[in-house]
């Protein structure tokens, strides 16, 4: 029982499925975010939307995440926030500076992958990303297909 506590819990919440599809992932990186308080009830709830989701670093090196939808908590008062807000994410400087130079080259991108608790705590995957070409894409699927195949017939051979 004493080496389970040792594992980090990590459910996932929201996941940004064409992230992978669309982006060739270079580096991954874990963020904490900074949320109001009905923010992260509607959390809790899995009222959140990653799909067009990107990151960027502001001109005091600050990354904050834009276009995440978190829909307003349903039992929250005045205290409600725009569901579109920028919202910060907490890196350490060294995170940041290595974010920093690849954002600097060309066709670099930094995109959320999924949004999970980490024990208590709404962290942040995100990754430095460079987009696909149109033919990756179509190799991506090719290769999807063949494993879907070669999983079915291995799934039939042994019935």
């Amino acid at each position: 029982m004493g080496a389970n506590k040792n594992k980090e819990d990590k459910k996932i919440i929201a996941k940004n499925k064409k992230a992978a599809f669309e982006y060739h992932i270079i580096e991954t990186y874990e963020a904490g975010l900074e949320l109001k308080g009905t923010e992260v009830k509607s959390i809790r709830n899995g009222k959140v939307n990653l799909k067009d989701s990107y990151a960027n670093i502001s001109k005091n090196n600050e990354v904050f995440i834009i276009g995440m939808h978190v829909s307003p908590y349903e039992f929250g008062n005045i205290n409600n926030v725009d569901p579109l807000r920028e919202r910060k994410l907490l890196l350490n400087k060294r995170e940041i500076r290595n974010i920093k130079d690849y954002l600097t080259k060309d066709g670099y991108t930094l995109i959320p992958l999924d949004l999970h608790f980490s024990k208590s705590y709404v962290k942040m995957s995100i990754a430095v990303c460079k987009g696909k070409k149109l033919y990756d894409k179509r190799e991506a699927l090719k290769e999807k297909a063949a494993k879907r195949d070669i999983d079915r017939n291995f799934k039939v051979s042994f019935r």
